[in-house]
């Protein structure tokens, strides 16, 4: 797979409207992926195709600490699900995990060690900004790395990104979601607050151009995540008269949020990125009074209905990235079967045809399955149909977006999206 350079769940708003925006729609494929473990395929053929396949080792670098340590558990979660079920259908996999803070150093030293101790890829880093730091050193060291949260369009793009794949959309089309229903909810001008990272300037440009398309102005506003405090963000949004507020925050969120409640910014017109998909967030918030946040707007990658159910039940309901996580899994699972390999190369080679193209299949079991025949699949994940390009990107995904009710973070609704 080379790089060309070239240039759980969505919410009614507070008008009770929605966009299905970029092509998107519910899918019905949505509940066909498995919720839970497949059985060893029972032919002898494809018993005997699993047991000859090379055990895949498997790195995890994800935020144990850090402004996005709420993030572990779900991804986390969804990785060991993942292992679980490969192992249960047969498979030969295990992870060796370690903490990337949101601190390319520490990520970077994370890899290094993961590498010492004999993993064949990586997935993670959750921040797009923190695998910029760790990317470089995959590219020389030809190590498969798939990320579940990088949303970033940069990777799209870049030569070292030659080992990456998602599978999450990007800010191509997360962008447009989120300027659809600011849009149909009558913004009409918005106010970006954008961390000054990889991430948040990515999606802040693309948010604005959506919004400009739409006929809606925009300004956006570049924060540092290392501020002491951003009563001076929510001044610029009083000085610009904006009627919407759209967040780009990781934990520094919730400080913006408190400045912008106090200056009298209503929930219902603000709306966060994926870095704030905290359910803990209305807490953290108002900790005597979380309804004080009810209306709030929250976009992000979510698994599928079913997936999310068991996904809940271990991880307190947040299930943001979780099932993007678990197809990591899977695909660096069958592409490096498909390849009868555990080199970086090989398995970059069968990453795209293990998901595009050949013969529908929901689940690492069945897909094995009709592998061992001899059949080209085309793996249908958790987190949406996914159909990786050739650079690496996922062209359907499935997007959530949840809502503050009642002083709690809910999804309510989940989409797949056609990523433009």
């Amino acid at each position: 797979m080379r790089r060309r350079l070239v240039g759980a769940v969505a919410i009614l708003l507070a008008a009770g409207l929605i966009s299905s925006a970029c092509g998107s729609s519910d899918s019905s494929s949505e509940e066909r992926a498995p919720a839970g473990p497949q059985e060893v395929p029972q032919s002898g053929g494809a018993a005997e195709f699993l047991a000859d396949a090379p055990e895949l080792v498997i790195g995890v670098v994800l935020p144990e600490t850090g402004s996005l340590s709420f993030l572990y558990l779900p991804e986390i979660t969804g990785v060991r699900l993942g292992v679980e079920d490969v192992r249960a259908a047969g498979g030969r996999v295990e992870i060796l995990a370690g903490d990337s803070g949101t601190d390319p150093d520490i990520a970077i030293e994370t890899v290094n060690r993961l590498l010492g101790e004999g993993a064949h890829a990586i997935i993670g880093a959750a921040a797009s900004g923190v695998s910029q730091g760790i990317i470089q050193t995959l590219y020389e060291s030809q190590i498969a790395q798939c990320a579940a949260s990088n949303t970033s369009a940069a990777f799209s793009t870049q030569q070292n990104a030659e080992f990456f794949f998602r599978t999450v959309t990007t800010t191509r089309a997360d962008a447009p979601v989120i300027a659809d229903n600011i849009a149909r909810g009558g913004g009409t001008n918005v106010a970006i607050l954008a961390r000054g990272d990889d991430w948040g300037q990515s999606l802040s440009e693309l948010l604005a151009e959506s919004l400009e398309e739409l006929n809606v102005a925009s300004e956006v506003v570049v924060f540092s995540q290392d501020a002491v405090n951003f009563q001076d963000i929510a001044e610029s949004v009083h000085s610009m008269g904006a009627d919407t507020v759209v967040i780009l925050a990781f934990a520094e969120g919730a400080q913006i949020l408190r400045s912008l409640l106090e200056a009298g910014i209503p929930p219902r017109a603000m709306h966060g990125g994926g870095g704030m998909f905290d359910v803990e967030l209305p807490s953290i918030v108002s900790p005597g009074n979380p309804e004080l946040l009810d209306g709030f707007t929250v976009y992000a990658a979510s698994g599928s209905i079913e997936f999310n159910e068991r996904l809940s039940e271990l991880v307190d309901g947040n299930v943001v990235f979780g099932g993007q996580a678990y197809d990591c899994v899977v695909v660096l699972a069958l592409a490096s079967l498909a390849a009868g390999s555990t080199e970086g190369p090989d398995i970059l080679a069968e990453v795209q045809n293990v998901t595009r193209y050949g013969t529908k299949c929901f689940g690492y079991g069945e897909c094995a399955a009709l592998m061992a025949e001899g059949v080209d699949i085309d793996y249908d994940g958790v987190s949406g149909p996914l159909d990786l390009d050739e650079v690496g990107d996922i062209s359907v995904g499935r997007f959530g977006i949840a809502q503050v009710r009642d002083g709690a973070l809910q999804v309510v609704r989940i989409q797949d999206i056609d990523v433009p």
